[in-house]
């Protein structure tokens, strides 16, 4: 027989893919190499390239040493490969593991290493001593508000600037992130699209260094803030915290009055809603940024101030401890905290329904009986009731948040759905001062305007105002001036207004409830319980008709006459008589109130899209 040939050898060359220099030749001529093997180091602007065996196979020659340059396309080296009788590939050394390849590489080690720093399972402790004062945590509460797995955290691996106080090592342990978590996440998705449920946090964390306001926090709130600002994110806060930190020593500062967080934040007002929780101790620049909120809840253990302790006793003012600054009750009564909770739990889900309307239509809500409403109001026009029954029987059941509620008390303004479309409300309340509007009630309406004109809520006014309260008392508080933002602000607004008078209609009181005139909502509506006037029927018939009643002798028969023009004024002004005489769009049953305004609004066009704030800002006051 023939002998056998031996199967011919295939080699395979090896070029530089670009001009470089040879930093290694990890093998030498003769070893075996497998595919994928590195053979030749290349080294280009201090980046090492390998270039690896494109087979199986034994180098057989080697053109190159180390630290010789090549040009792009020179040889390398010389792979030959050769099949034996059965066509297998012959055995090779296999390749080194890669650099170090362990379970975890060193550098992932390092990450989560500290990272794991950055959670409440690395300082029990702190945690512990948090729980037992009945407190949450910032991550508990951060992690409370996000939608789960949705919150990513920015700037999370700062640390206080104290090295030449403290170690590195001390410092991340123990002042993680700063004291301030930030970042983006969603909230509501389950109720809304996900662009929608978009959302910034921005998380003081008390167990930090008592919250306080360090530089290295200060830059992580510029960087959030201009993040809101470009994206459009709604903000919630949670501000617990002491203010400045005198303490941070790696950063030159003499003042620091150049810190830009505070304009930044001021900057949001009117672009997006900003939502502020207080709980615990706030004070300082932490209250400073609270106040620029949109709306602020608090807890029952909340205190806020401008100043804390060390800065009222600083400033010679006495000493006083933390819970008698600015506690829970004055600061509700006096209208800083639009919504007081129990707790920190409280407190993130009354943030995430407050978030709810700005954040759009949801699927419609069950409706309450509408029929009930025809009994709200007394038929003795005397006899007071209840306005929260109407508001609550015209929304979406379970729809219904009222804003500084014991606050300018005679106005009611809260957030509330109708069919699943956001709403902002405002309301006479008969129960106070009988409907009349005060200067309290009066800033209080005129902010919630600009609020919900601010972020393109349509509002409803429900008007049952005998006028704007009037006497030497009432001028004290700045009355004119207080009153008169309600027409300013109104006639600013571009939002739809619809009207409905549930009972009296008296003066400059109804118009400012109608935004200045009863031409001005899109839709003027009274209940068959509507009366209207210039001013109050008792008080225009005394005006009116004082010499007629003087003429009268007799104290009885003048009564008598007095009774009688008031019911003439009354009946005059009954809301089918002014439907008639087109003063008002049109008398409705109670029972279609709900429909009617809905209709109204749907006929209004779309809020237009902008790209920045339509109003200079909200009011903080």
């Amino acid at each position: 027989m023939p002998p056998t040939s031996e199967p011919a050898a295939a080699v395979h060359q090896l070029v530089a893919p670009m001009a470089a220099t040879v930093s290694a030749v990890p093998v030498a001529v003769g070893d075996r190499v497998r595919a994928g093997q590195t053979v030749v180091v290349l080294e280009v602007m201090k980046m090492e390239h390998p270039v690896e065996a494109p087979v199986d196979g034994t180098v057989e020659h080697l053109d190159v040493v180390d630290g010789q340059a090549v040009a792009a396309g020179e040889r390398l080296a010389r792979i030959a490969t050769a099949a034996d009788r059965t066509g297998s590939v012959p055995e090779a050394v296999a390749p080194p593991a890669a650099d170090g390849d362990p379970e975890v590489r060193a550098d992932l080690a390092a990450l989560l290493a500290r990272r794991e720093l950055l959670t409440d399972a690395a300082r029990p402790e702190a945690v512990a001593k948090r729980h037992a004062r009945g407190q949450r945590t910032a991550r508990e509460n951060v992690d409370d508000l996000c939608d789960p797995g949705t919150f990513a955290e920015y700037g999370g691996f700062a640390f206080a600037a104290q090295e030449a106080r403290r170690s590195r090592e001390d410092l991340q342990a123990n002042t993680p992130a700063d004291g301030l978590i930030t970042g983006i996440g969603r909230v509501n998705g389950h109720l809304v699209p996900e662009d929608r449920a978009r959302c910034a946090v921005v998380a003081y964390d008390y167990t930090v260094l008592a919250g306080t306001q360090g530089q290295r926090n200060h830059a992580k709130k510029d960087r959030i803030f201009e993040l809101v600002e470009r994206l459009r994110l709604p903000v919630v806060l949670f501000a617990e915290g002491g203010g400045g930190r005198p303490g941070d020593t790696d950063v030159p500062v003499i003042a620091g009055l150049d810190t830009r967080a505070f304009e930044h934040f001021a900057r949001l007002s009117g672009l997006v809603p900003t939502v502020g929780i207080a709980a615990g101790r706030c004070f300082a620049g932490n209250a400073a940024l609270l106040g620029c909120c949109d709306t602020v809840i608090a807890t029952a253990d909340s205190n806020i101030g401008m100043g804390g302790p060390a800065m009222i006793e600083g400033g010679g003012l006495g000493s006083f401890a933390p819970e008698d600054i600015g506690p829970i009750e004055v600061q509700v009564a006096n209208g800083v905290v639009d919504l007081p909770v129990a707790d920190e739990a409280e407190a993130v889900a009354v943030a995430k329904q407050y978030l709810s309307y700005f954040q759009g239509a949801v699927a419609p809500g069950a409706a309450p009986d509408q029929e009930a409403l025809r009994g709200v109001i007394p038929e003795n026009r005397k006899r007071v009731y209840d306005v929260r029954l109407v508001v609550q029987g015209l929304a979406d059941e379970g729809s219904v948040l009222e804003l500084r509620r014991a606050y300018g008390a005679g106005i009611i303004t809260a957030l509330i759905r109708i069919e699943g479309v956001p709403i902002g409300v405002i309301a006479n309340d008969p129960g106070v001062l009988g409907g009349a509007i005060d200067a309290p009630a009066a800033d209080k309406a005129a902010r919630f305007l600009q609020l919900c004109d601010g972020h393109d809520l349509p509002v409803l006014s429900l008007c049952d105002t005998p006028g704007f309260l009037v006497g030497p008392e009432a001028e004290e508080a700045a009355q004119v001036r207080r009153f008169s933002r309600l027409f300013v602000t109104a006639t600013s607004m571009t939002v739809p207004l619809v009207t409905v008078v549930l009972r009296k209609g008296y003066g400059l009181g109804a118009q400012a409830m109608a935004g200045g005139s009863f031409r001005a909502p899109i839709a003027t509506l009274s209940w068959p319980t509507g009366e209207f006037g210039g001013m109050g029927l008792e008080g225009a018939v005394r005006l009116g008709f004082r010499r007629e009643l003087e003429a009268i002798a007799d104290p009885v028969e003048r009564q008598a006459a007095f009774d009688q023009m008031v019911e003439a004024a009354y009946r005059r002004g009954e809301a089918l008589n002014m439907a008639a005489h087109l003063e008002i769009d049109d008398v409705i049953d109670p029972a279609e109130t709900r429909a009617r305004v809905l209709h109204a609004f749907r006929s209004a066009p779309a809020p237009t899209p902008r790209s920045g704030r339509k109003r200079p800002g909200i009011d903080p006051w």
